[in-house]
């Protein structure tokens, strides 16, 4: 198997096409695909959210030459590489890596709506942005829970004790945004929708103050915890399509 078929096999899981339409909908950026590719045989897959020079050193422990990554492995434009960058470690090392991100994110079963899973919703209410295979932020039922009992199941749940929240109601609906997916139009959409509670990651001060001025819990998840919930589900996926192909799982504790 070849770095090209292990890209065929992602976008069977969660279509590269998904990250153009997203781009093109909502005006994001994103540079999901092949990104580096040493061509070869693949002799084992490392699954890490992000390329870190401690999933280098992991894959090369393993024997592993490709590495899939939700977090692309090169985002913006690059004028030069270093001694500083995990990317020519890869090329130098014969290591492959495939990125799927905004795809990812959006996809059927995706880190979206895996959260929304983790979180205790079984289906949507609603969803703010919705794809042709996917969407994106989710408005949804669960269990009535105090908002201490929430925030224990979370913690344990996302396996994180890095956890910033703000507010006290009863908890019934919940609106979520993995990533930094928390704007103005997503706390407008939560409103809307009835959710008195937000899960989200990174959001800027000026939201964190609205939604506390619009009365709703506010739950804020490390980015990494949040997402490599749903990236571990992913890779799953992927390794029950990869039979014969060693593969593994690198999680990052210094970002839980």
């Amino acid at each position: 198997m070849r770095p090209k078929e292990i890209y065929e096999i992602a976008d069977g899981l969660a279509p590269f096409a998904l990250s153009k339409e997203y781009i093109e909908k909502l005006g994001a950026y994103d540079n999901s695909g092949l990104l580096v590719d040493c061509g070869g045989e693949v002799k084992g897959v490392l699954f890490s959210l992000d390329l870190s020079f401690a999933a280098v050193e992991e894959a090369k422990r393993r024997g592993a030459n490709c590495i899939v990554t939700h977090h692309p492995a090169i985002f913006s434009p690059i004028k030069s590489l270093g001694e500083d960058s995990a990317v020519l470690a890869c090329a130098a090392a014969g290591i492959s890596v495939l990125s799927a991100h905004l795809n990812l994110d959006a996809a059927e079963g995706g880190i979206d709506e895996s959260l929304m899973k983790g979180l205790g919703g079984r289906t949507p209410l609603a969803v703010m942005e919705q794809l042709s295979a996917g969407a994106y932020g989710r408005v949804y039922d669960v269990e009535k829970q105090s908002f201490s009992s929430f925030l224990s199941r979370t913690k344990a749940t996302f396996e994180t004790e890095r956890v910033v929240c703000y507010g006290e109601r009863e908890v019934g609906r919940v609106a979520s945004f993995c990533g930094a997916g928390l704007s103005e139009g997503a706390l407008a959409f939560a409103v809307k929708y009835g959710a008195d509670t937000v899960v989200s990651s990174d959001p800027k001060h000026h939201l964190v103050t609205a939604a506390a001025e619009k009365g709703l819990n506010l739950v804020i998840l490390t980015h990494y915890a949040a997402e490599n919930y749903g990236f571990r589900r992913f890779a799953d996926s992927m390794k029950s399509k990869l039979r014969g192909t060693p593969c593994a799982v690198f999680t990052d504790a210094r970002f839980l």
